[in-house]
């Protein structure tokens, strides 16, 4: 079996995002896959002139790079290049990672919705989020098989978009487990990124796009409304990622205390290798969001061995096992007070630790691809 790859999620400028990373890894796993002697071949579509990584991922015998010109031209590929592409490389099913490629033409695809954010949240402009909205119907639609990353999203996926329940299977992602994990961290490494950022107290942290979805300005108000009720806690507050759209009201208050306690760091987009020594030197992570399909930031915490509570919403709770300590993310009192509970309570500190570590070991890349691999062959198959 022949299954083609889109690559258009290996773009440069979507490096700091979740389903660049979410395909990446999926292509180092299925690499490893063909060197095991099965009988299935991949075709990940390339173009050195568009600033996709996939250029740099090295061929292998059962792994090719395949290139395409259509691949320089976004609206193109997106709207039909990627299936003519993937019938003139003989494909017997397309893999598309994310819904932004319509599965246009003969050869049958499997689409990874992630989530439906642009139809409950949506994250960008009014004209951007339409466009999504009809890219991810059309995927839908169009797609043999769908994958997505919880039950909660394959629930959204069935009522919102009347796809029927067989036709979406549910693939945990994985977590590199190799730079998240909880061995000791370089300690003269962290001191000298802490002394890069300006860092001189503890810190709680988030990781992730700035954007109103993650529920960011709420966090920043329970977090200070924690310090000023208690006032033996003398903390940071850390934002690690790329700002995002609308991040303005969110930047604005980080950066205007109003004279209040409470210091909020933005930290801007770090390497792989920072946000690893950043996680493992936080006190406490916190991820507030409103909305998420899977949630990488809060598994990568739970991998590292830090203390980590999340919002009691969409598929965090069913992503984490209800492994850790949840709030309303709409009660700026209840995170507070969630917060302060986990700094302060060694015993709640060390279960969170413990159970957050044991939760975040089930999930790894090799299974996720095996599982998606598994879900493409039955497609490409089926008559």
């Amino acid at each position: 079996m022949r299954i083609a790859i889109d690559s258009w999620t290996l773009a440069s400028r979507f490096r700091c995002q979740g389903t660049y990373v979410y395909t990446q890894n999926l292509v180092h796993e299925f690499k490893k896959i063909t060197r095991t002697g099965c009988g299935v071949r991949f075709a990940l579509f390339a173009s050195g002139r568009n600033g996709n990584d996939a250029i740099n991922i090295a061929p292998e015998e059962k792994f090719e790079l395949c290139s395409s010109s259509l691949l320089d031209h976004d609206r193109l590929w997106r709207l039909g290049g990627a299936g003519f592409s993937a019938a003139r490389s003989g494909a017997d099913v397309i893999f598309v990672p994310t819904a932004a490629t319509l599965p246009l033409g003969p050869v049958p695809a499997v689409c990874t919705i992630h989530d439906v954010t642009p139809i409950t949240m949506p994250s960008h402009s009014k004209k951007v989020s339409a466009m999504q909205r009809l890219l991810l119907k059309g995927c839908a639609r169009f797609s043999r098989a769908i994958i997505t990353s919880s039950s909660c999203s394959k629930k959204d996926i069935v009522a919102l978009l009347g796809v029927s329940e067989e036709k979406v299977s549910v693939v945990h992602d994985g977590c590199d487990h190799d730079r998240f994990n909880a061995m000791p961290a370089d300690q003269a490494a962290i001191a000298a990124l802490r002394l890069r950022l300006g860092l001189e107290k503890p810190y709680v942290l988030h990781h992730g796009t700035i954007q109103p979805r993650k529920n960011l300005k709420r966090l920043i108000e329970a977090f200070r409304l924690m310090l000023a009720h208690n006032r033996s806690l003398d903390l940071d507050l850390v934002f690690a990622g790329q700002m995002g759209w609308a991040s303005e009201e969110i930047i604005d208050a980080a950066r205007n205390s109003g004279g209040s306690i409470g210091r909020v760091i933005l930290a801007g987009v770090v390497s792989q290798t920072d946000l690893v020594l950043l996680i493992k030197g936080a006190a406490l992570a916190v991820v507030p969001s409103l909305y998420e399909g899977f949630s990488l930031p809060m598994i990568e915490s739970m991998a590292c061995g830090t203390p980590t509570i999340v919002s009691r919403t969409s598929c965090l709770p069913e992503i984490s096992g209800n492994a850790l300590a949840y709030f309303d993310p709409l009660s700026i009192d209840e995170m507070a007070t969630c917060m302060e509970s986990a700094l302060v309570g060694s015993q709640l500190r060390e279960r969170l630790r413990q159970a957050g570590m044991e939760r975040a070991s089930r999930f790894t890349w090799e299974r996720c691809a095996q599982e998606t691999l598994d879900v493409l062959v039955k497609a490409g198959t089926r008559n």
